[in-house]
């Protein structure tokens, strides 16, 4: 068993290290504290292919591995978690999705802007009163001639103002399919589609989250992906892809939190000597370094699992949950190492409390993956190998 990154990982790790110490730090505190995000970033994102860095040659991407796509969410998230949520949803939920269940013309006629950022994507599953309660959705799809036509809403959407396209998951209204749920692309600007902002969130306040509603929205057979009575399983197979981005992205919080408490650590001095030599400091600074250690290894499992074209639910449900608790508790030491300094903003550690708190929520509550672990050890729920798998690496 091999752990060394190759060449390759360690140009895409320093490349998006600097791209977020660089492009993404530019200005974010005052983005932050006004709760306003910036599409440029994005295009600047698409520009320096991060928005296609696991997506085939033949498509325009980078066509890097897996694992490359952990470390590039890991870097940015080192910087703000509002770039690795874009990471999350446009590769995570939208394109590898399309990679994984869409048809060669549906690749052909959508990756090759996805991966050069000319066109975002997005990602529809929760809504108002639905959100680990999926079955239970309200969002429907009508079959009418060779047309579906959707109604509904979706809440708690990331680029919910910025995406040109989500892939959307709703209820058929009439359907023979044992399964009543299917997928859809659905273009912002057919008629009917509109979104709103969400403001006055607790974190990540630079990225832009909204809702997004469908109002007889009519979407061409063609824009399906799967079949009828696909709809669960593409939405399932879509978290567990962006819990892969969470996962590794969570470790990047958990860098900075180091960054910033051993500079202070080192600087702040109490009776003569610098904070960092007190035990009690350097048992919070030890803990976030084992939460690191352990979540690169948890994620690079992930990325290596996808890589070969194993199923992994049950892995990057551990890698999620145990990464974004590791990542929450490393913010809420690096404010206490910080003291009265860690709880403004004028350093950078109580963003990073806010930001980590968010991720213990969404892609799956703590609950949720507590429940998924158990129920995996105790033998009430198994895997099943699909049908649909992500191309393997490296890409043909």
């Amino acid at each position: 068993m091999d752990f060394a990154l190759t060449t390759e990982h360690e140009q895409i790790r320093e490349a998006s290290y600097k791209f977020g110490q660089d492009v993404i730090l530019n200005g974010l505190r005052e983005r932050d504290r006004a709760g306003e995000s910036n599409r440029e970033f994005l295009d600047r994102m698409g520009d320096a292919g991060f928005l296609g860095v696991s997506v085939p040659e033949k498509y325009n991407g980078m066509g890097a591995d897996y694992i490359s796509l952990g470390i590039v969410c890991e870097e940015l998230e080192r910087a703000d978690t509002s770039a690795r949520v874009a990471m999350s949803v446009h590769n995570g939920l939208h394109s590898m999705s399309l990679m994984q269940w869409g048809t060669e013309e549906q690749k052909q006629r959508w990756l090759p802007e996805l991966a050069t950022g000319k066109r975002l994507g997005g990602f529809g599953l929760t809504e108002p009163s639905v959100g680990s309660d999926v079955v239970n959705m309200k969002t429907t799809a009508r079959k009418d001639g060779d047309s579906y036509v959707l109604n509904g809403q979706k809440a708690w959407i990331s680029l919910a103002d910025y995406a040109d396209a989500f892939l959307v998951v709703a209820r058929l209204a009439e359907t023979s399919a044992k399964a009543p749920y299917a997928a859809f692309i659905v273009d912002r600007t057919l008629p009917g589609f509109s979104s709103r902002p969400i403001h006055g969130k607790l974190g990540v306040r630079a990225g832009n989250t909204g809702e997004i509603f469908f109002d007889n929205v009519r979407v061409e057979s063609d824009r399906m992906i799967g079949q009828e009575g696909d709809g669960l399983k593409i939405a399932f197979s879509a978290l567990d892809h962006g819990r892969y981005t969470v996962a590794s992205g969570a470790v990047g919080i958990i860098q900075a939190c180091l960054d910033a408490s051993v500079k202070y650590a080192n600087e702040r001095m109490v009776g003569g000597e610098p904070i960092g030599k007190k035990q009690l400091v350097q048992q919070m600074i030890a803990s976030m370094v084992q939460g690191r250690e352990i979540g690169r290894l948890l994620y690079y499992k992930v990325g290596w699992m996808k890589n070969t074209g194993q199923r992994h639910s049950r892995e990057v449900s551990l890698a999620k949950w145990t990464n974004c608790a590791a990542a929450f508790d490393a913010a809420n030491k690096a404010v206490e190492i910080h003291g009265a300094y860690g709880y403004c903003d004028e350093f950078p550690v109580e963003r990073y409390l806010r930001n980590s708190r968010g991720a213990v929520i969404y892609e799956g509550t703590h609950e949720i993956h507590t429940l998924i672990q158990a129920e995996y050890e105790l033998g009430y729920r198994s895997d099943k190998p699909g049908s649909h798998v992500l191309p393997t690496w490296p890409f043909e």
